[in-house]
């Protein structure tokens, strides 16, 4: 659309209607500045003076207050739709923000398909400190109402589901829980969707978080967290925890993901037509096994994807016929997608969660998961479409290729990327 959906419960009280305008201009008031600035300034001092004691200009110490951060956070709030918008350092630093406001002995239900950073934080890290963490398949009502019990304060849904793209309900979810106890906090974890195209407070989550690392930044230079708010109550927690804990991010990092949001919907748009191409292309291709991306007709949540969202990320899961080998063999032959972590980014990236972001789930899980020796995961960036396709179409001709030679002589084959393994479990 280009100047983003119209928000369906009406403008902000900024009075802008559009995704675009509010991207652009809230939070970036140039009379905030002595200087007039259009764009504002990074504010890199760490302390500021105070007229007298305990008597200052809204900033004490950077780690409480920054005005370079508050323009972002001021900027999201206005995208998610919320009062409040909290930055922190990573995507992780926001879930252990968020998490830190539960005690031992609380429970906390997890959907079963997450980012593999939050399953092990939740199974090695939460847990070890007293907190009771089940996982569920949230995309089974039935399935979540059968995991909460009374020490349950915390349900953390992720849609779509990082690696296996599965779509969870989330009005359906946060009703449910709500109902049950109107106490429970419910997060949605929003990395996928971003802003623009998803807004979870709208439908009943409580809280609204991402990776900033990914879409919400968009360049692939900033590691950060955001975490957005409309109740009070909990916009204070996290406010004193934010503070308290410490991991925010730095101004310039601030800057840089304002900076970022300012053409995400042009970005967004442009994800969304490169990838649905590009999964047309894979789903039609018989050297692929199954395609999973929410925009295609044969997704089994297509209808609610189109209900809840305005469109689709750059995200693409597909399981490539064969074994370990062909997936390897098309991964190393890519020339314009980088096998890389991290996703979101302008550029177009793939990698093996088995092996790569997912290698910290247990593999027995992963069985369970679907995450298989075959699947890829891919983030269709802006590149040129017919590029895209192109180099997809000879990865896989060169995966066939390598492993029909393989099956002449296995010890020509190069090693594998299993046999490599991971240098770090992300």
């Amino acid at each position: 659309s280009g100047t983003g959906p119209v928000r369906p419960h009406g403008p902000l009280p900024t009075g802008f209607k559009s995704f675009a305008t509010e991207a652009i201009h809230v939070g970036q008031e140039p009379e905030q500045w002595k200087s007039m600035a259009v764009v504002p300034p990074i504010s890199l001092s760490t302390t500021f003076k105070q007229y007298g004691p305990g008597k200052h200009a809204g900033f004490e110490y950077s780690r409480s207050g920054n005005p370079t951060r508050n323009c972002l956070e001021k900027a999201v709030a206005a995208l998610d739709g919320a009062k409040y918008c909290l930055a922190l350092a990573s995507g992780l630093a926001a879930t252990m923000t968020i998490t830190h406001m539960l005690k031992a002995g609380d429970g906390v239900v997890c959907m079963d398909d997450v980012y593999g950073g939050t399953n092990r934080y939740f199974q090695r890290i939460a847990a070890e400190v007293g907190l009771e963490v089940s996982f569920a398949d949230c995309t089974k009502p039935q399935l979540l109402k059968a995991a909460l019990k009374p020490n349950t304060k915390l349900v953390w849904i992720e849609t779509p589901t990082n690696p296996t793209m599965k779509v969870v309900d989330i009005k359906t979810c946060a009703d449910l829980v709500h109902q049950h106890n109107k106490d429970i906090v419910v997060v949605v974890d929003n990395t996928f969707m971003s802003a623009y195209f998803q807004r979870p407070l709208a439908l009943g989550a409580d809280i609204c978080m991402y990776s900033a690392t990914k879409y919400m930044n968009g360049h692939s230079d900033v590691v950060m967290g955001l975490v957005s708010v409309s109740r009070d109550d909990l916009y204070e927690r996290l406010k004193f925890l934010q503070n308290a804990l410490g991991a925010v991010p730095s101004p310039f990092d601030c800057f840089l993901c304002n900076r970022g949001l300012k053409t995400l919907h042009l970005r967004m748009e442009q994800h969304f037509k490169n990838a649905m191409a590009a999964a047309k292309f894979l789903e039609a291709d018989p050297r692929v096994d199954r395609v999973i991306f929410p925009g295609l007709p044969s997704h089994p949540q297509h209808e609610l994807m189109k209900r809840q969202c305005t469109g689709c990320p750059g995200m693409i899961t597909f399981y490539i016929k064969g074994k370990l080998e062909h997936a390897t063999a098309f991964l190393s032959n890519l020339k314009l997608f980088a096998i890389a972590e991290s996703l979101g980014g302008y550029e177009s990236l793939a990698e093996h969660p088995a092996i790569m972001t997912h290698a910290s789930v247990p593999e027995k899980e992963r069985n369970v998961l679907g995450i298989s020796d075959t699947l890829i995961r891919l983030s269709v960036g802006l590149e040129d479409e017919a590029d895209i396709i192109e180099d997809l179409d000879q990865a896989l001709n060169a995966a066939v290729s390598a492993n029909n030679e393989l099956l002449v002589n296995q010890s020509t084959c190069q090693p594998s990327l299993r046999e490599i393994g991971p240098l770090v479990k992300h």
